[in-house]
């Protein structure tokens, strides 16, 4: 039974009628969707509400048609490569299935059927869709040739949309930039300052990188009136001319600062989550790179420092080592690392 898992998924499942939240092994919520058992239940399926994760806090939509052909091409690219072929291949079968019974309709439409009976129709609807010819098997009434002209349109339409598809998936930029799993906030030149790490873990030249980070927390106006906003955080340096190896992007929390004066308590209040995106020109494909990643107020660290990358081997060698890419270390009040 699939199951859908997250932070606070149990609050959601009363949302989605063919849903029921439960504690797995692990302690975990989870979202358990019930089989589909008739024309209704599978039309709620398709438009059942889809649960989207911000900052660690799930919202659930609802409302919004989830039709596949509402917007197929969109899910024909962001589909997993096995989803991919599998449902070109359905589409393949069927469409020759459909085609096969329809040469049976026909009175011996085909010459030198083989295998007689249908399976030879659609070994023959298979060849004609494709567009192959092999010479032995070709239709010999005007019925048959009506058919496989209507046929032959089909598959070269079906084979220009697949390959269109496959080069949209294959040609699409996708950056290999990762982020740490945790902002910190620790005082550098006597500032409390926001960090988070980043690395191009393809180390080729992104030219002109540019990041940019954003806080989201709810906020209540003077009136009473909830709502989510949006605050830029103001980056040190907010542009990479250069962007191969690590790049730690800082942000330092002065009066001018929306996080100026926040604590743990005071984030975990305002549900605040912090979103960051980098954009750059990869060198090697001239293609624009585009990379984001989302945490929530619990995945900040306060007072704490990451370990170095960068180390020396003795022999004046530097080593970067990606092993440590994601390690944090407490720092005391002094600002040195903690015992």
């Amino acid at each position: 039974m699939p199951q859908i898992t997250g932070v606070g998924c149990s609050r959601v499942a009363r949302y989605n009628r063919c849903g029921a939240a439960d504690l797995n092994a692990n302690g975990i919520h989870t979202l358990q969707i019930k089989p589909v058992r008739n024309p209704k239940q599978m039309l709620h399926f398709l438009n059942r509400p889809r649960i989207i994760n911000v900052g660690g806090r799930p919202f659930v939509s609802q409302g919004l048609s989830r039709r596949l052909w509402d917007d197929i091409y969109h899910r024909a690219l962001t589909v997993s490569w096995p989803t991919f072929f599998g449902l070109v291949a359905t589409a393949f079968l069927l469409l020759n299935t459909f085609f096969a019974a329809i040469y049976q309709l026909g009175t011996q439409p085909i010459a030198n059927q083989f295998p007689r009976g249908f399976g030879g129709a659609f070994f023959f609807s298979v060849e004609t869709l494709a567009t192959v010819g092999y010479g032995d098997m070709h239709p010999q009434t005007l019925y048959a040739h009506i058919v496989a002209t209507v046929e032959i349109f089909t598959g070269m339409a079906s084979i220009a949309v697949v390959t269109g598809l496959i080069f949209s998936r294959f040609s699409r930029p996708h950056a290999k930039i990762i982020f740490s799993e945790h902002p910190i906030v620790r005082t550098i030149d006597g500032q409390p300052t926001l960090m988070v790490r980043t690395a191009n873990t393809r180390q080729n030249l992104i030219a002109e990188a540019s990041a940019n980070l954003h806080l989201l927390r709810l906020e209540t106006s003077p009136e009473g009136f909830r709502l989510r906003k949006i605050h830029d955080l103001k980056l040190v340096r907010d542009r990479h001319p250069i962007f191969v190896l690590s790049w730690s992007l800082m942000h330092v929390i002065d009066a001018s600062s929306p996080l100026y004066g926040e604590t743990a308590e005071s984030l975990e209040r305002t549900q605040a989550a912090f979103l960051l995106s980098i954009e750059g020109t990869d060198e090697t494909t001239s293609q624009s790179m585009l990379a984001r990643r989302q945490w929530s107020h619990q995945d900040l660290r306060w007072n704490h420092r990451y370990l170095d990358l960068v180390h020396d081997d003795g022999t004046g060698l530097n080593i970067i080592d990606y092993n440590v890419f994601h390690d944090v270390l407490p720092l005391d009040d002094g600002g040195n690392p903690k015992d």
